[in-house]
C-alpha cells in the first residue's frame, strides 16, 4: 500500500511511519518545515514539505494522488493557542479530506480526542480544541466519498507500548501509549471493515490485531 500521513513529524506519525515501512508499504509523511525531513527519512518515509495551513485542495490533491489511504495525524499542539486549533485540527482535517476525495483516495483514518464534540462548552484553550476535533469529525463522517474511521485515544503516554488495547465505540477513560495508537493505526489503515465507525482507544487486555478485527466484525 502507498500511504500519506499528514503531520508527518508528530509523535504519532513517525512510530506509524516506522511500522508501515517495516512492513514493507510505501510511505510519505506531509511536514511543514524542511528541517524534519531527515527525521522522516530516518523512519522510512518520503518527506513531502506542505503547509497545511496555506496549502490549497489542488496542492494537498497532488500530494495525495495514487495513495491506497490516508492518515490525518496533525495537530496544533499543546503549546498552542485557540487560533490554531481553528486552522489545524479543524480546517487542515477538512482540507485534507477534501484532497483525499478530489484525489480518489477512499480509505480515511483520521486521528481524533477522546471527548471531541463540536458542541463541547468551555472558553479554555483544551476546550477549544475538543470543539475543534470533533467539527473536523464531523466534517469527515459527512463525506460519503471517503471509506473513513475515526480514532479518538485516551491520555497519550510515552510508555513503552504493550501491544494490548480496548478498542471499542465506548471505553471510558484512560492512558494509552503513542506506541500502540501508532499500531492500532497500522491495522486500521489496512482494515477497510471498519469504515463508518468512531473508536475509541486505551490500554486494555486485547492485543492490537485481535482488538481490530474484532470491531470489524472477524
Amino acid at each position: 500500500m502507498r500511504i500519506v500521513i499528514a503531520g508527518g513529524h508528530g509523535q504519532i506519525a513517525l512510530r506509524l511511519e516506522r511500522l508501515l515501512a517495516a512492513r514493507g508499504d510505501e510511505v510519505a509523511g506531509i511536514i511543514r518545515k524542511a528541517g524534519q525531513a531527515d527525521d522522516l527519512r530516518e523512519a522510512g518515509a518520503e518527506p513531502v514539505v506542505l503547509d497545511l495551513e496555506s496549502a490549497s485542495v489542488e496542492e494537498v490533491a497532488e500530494a495525495l494522488r495514487g495513495a491506497d489511504a490516508a492518515v490525518f495525524a496533525a495537530g496544533a499542539g499543546p503549546g498552542s493557542g485557540v487560533d490554531r486549533k481553528d486552522t489545524v485540527d479543524k480546517a487542515a482535517a477538512v482540507l485534507f479530506a477534501d484532497a483525499a476525495v478530489r484525489a480518489g483516495v477512499r480509505r480515511f483514518v483520521i486521528v481524533s480526542s477522546m471527548a471531541a464534540d463540536p458542541e463541547h462548552r468551555g472558553d479554555e484553550i483544551f476546550d477549544a480544541y475538543l470543539r475543534a476535533k470533533g467539527e473536523a469529525d464531523a466534517y469527515v463522517r459527512s463525506l460519503d466519498a471517503l471509506d473513513w474511521t475515526v480514532l479518538r485515544p485516551g491520555a497519550l503516554t510515552d510508555d513503552a507500548g504493550s501491544g494490548l488495547v480496548r478498542l471499542e465505540a465506548r471505553t471510558g477513560r484512560g492512558p494509552v501509549p503513542r506506541d500502540d495508537v501508532a499500531a492500532v493505526l497500522a491495522e486500521l489503515v489496512d482494515t477497510p471493515a471498519t469504515t463508518g465507525l468512531t473508536l475509541e482507544l486505551i490500554t486494555g487486555p486485547t492485543p492490537v490485531s485481535v482488538a481490530v478485527k474484532s470491531v470489524a466484525g472477524n
